[in-house]
């Protein structure tokens, strides 16, 4: 079985399990082939729904996980995004299919052997639209805001302030909040400046936000 047929399966699982409900999404899965983003060694699980190791003590989340975040994030094309925590590049590669060549995808990663191999898999998966930089993700990238989307791919204590002041009035950013041991997906609706909601998604596990505004440590 190549690829394809693999990624089909995979696809078909996400939906019955209700973790991706739209074309755009399930669009977005089919363009981007997962194994691309997975160490060597791992090729033979890509497209099974489960996270995996990358290195750093990080992973490539759960497929199911991704499809929920991207959902809940409800993309458009020719949006700005900033995502926190790039890991292996996969959910930035996603969100660049879906915001197309109108948009663009800012992505933070703090461990440079990451931003570089994410980078590369950026490049061998052809995406073109993905900046990927350095920094402490849990103070955003202020230089590219406003953003009319941020996703955030590890745990957060509470909502990151620089995020909120980052994220334009009627953008969504979907981030899980809690401890370092589980934490409830959020979905935050910026109402105007100084004005929010939270809608909570659901439990999930995630590795720590670390940094001024995140954690203090990894566990």
């Amino acid at each position: 079985m190549g690829w394809k047929e693999e990624n089909e399966q995979l696809i078909g699982w996400v939906k019955r399990s209700g973790s991706m409900r739209s074309e755009a999404v399930e669009k977005a899965f089919r363009a981007v082939p997962r194994h691309l983003f997975v160490p060597k060694k791992l090729e033979e699980r890509a497209y099974i729904d489960d996270p995996l190791p990358i290195g750093e003590g990080q992973t490539i989340s759960q497929p199911s996980t991704v499809s929920a975040m991207t959902e809940a994030l409800d993309v458009k094309p020719g949006q700005k995004i900033l995502e926190i925590g790039t890991g292996s590049g996969w959910q930035a590669a996603l969100l660049a299919k879906m915001v197309g060549r109108e948009g663009s995808v800012l992505t933070v990663e703090r461990f440079s052997s990451l931003a570089e191999s994410a980078k590369r898999n950026l490049e061998n998966a052809g995406i073109k639209n993905v900046k990927v930089m350095m920094g402490d993700g849990s103070a955003g990238a202020k230089e590219g805001g406003p953003y009319d989307r941020i996703m955030v791919t590890a745990a957060c204590p509470e909502i990151p302030q620089p995020l909120l002041e980052q994220l334009k009035a009627g953008g969504k950013m979907v981030l899980p909040i809690g401890d370092l041991y589980s934490q409830q997906m959020f979905l935050i609706e910026k109402v105007r400046e100084g004005s929010i909601t939270r809608k909570p998604l659901g439990g999930f596990r995630f590795v720590p936000l670390v940094g001024k505004h995140g954690f203090q440590r990894e566990r």
